[in-house]
């Protein structure tokens, strides 16, 4: 059973750092995935896989894990902007705790606020047509997600 972390601390221990992560953007139809180089530095946005049930879609997720030996997962956390529980987090929550149980993976949650408005303004930036935005936002969020992350893993590995 993969053990579910409080902090990025605890988690940058149980994965050490010569291993890729990947970053999840959980929705409520889709789940969006990015996966880092194993040097934990560069996070680039995978695939979406379109959510039908929990089985099905740990089962997707896990194999993506298993070809890219995947050594955590860093799941985003989707809090209000005020840093309060927003209406996504027990079922965001939930998702890790069922998906702890098919896995060894250590799991973090990370906060996501943003992380999509990010996602966004750079397709818009990158003048991407409206129909393809809608089917990489999930994707590119979940690569701004495990960027964060991998930001301040590497900070605290420098030890500042």
């Amino acid at each position: 059973m993969g053990e579910i972390h409080e902090g990025i601390e605890q988690f940058a221990q149980a994965t050490g750092a010569m291993s890729a992560l990947a970053g999840l953007d959980l929705g409520t139809k889709t789940l969006g995935v990015a996966v880092s180089d194993v040097m934990q530095s560069v996070a680039t946005p995978l695939e979406t896989i379109r959510r039908t049930k929990f089985t099905a879609d740990a089962e997707a997720l896990l194999a993506i894990c298993a070809k890219r030996q995947i050594g955590g997962l860093v799941l985003g956390l989707p809090l209000n902007m005020d840093g309060s529980d927003g209406p996504r987090v027990q079922s965001t929550q939930a998702f890790a705790r069922n998906l702890s149980r098919l896995t060894e993976l250590p799991i973090v949650f990370w906060d996501e606020r943003l992380s999509t408005v990010a996602a966004e303004r750079a397709l818009l930036e990158a003048d991407t047509s409206r129909k393809r935005r809608g089917q990489v936002i999930d994707h590119v969020a979940a690569g701004f997600i495990l960027q964060g992350a991998l930001d301040r893993l590497a900070h605290l590995r420098r030890g500042s």
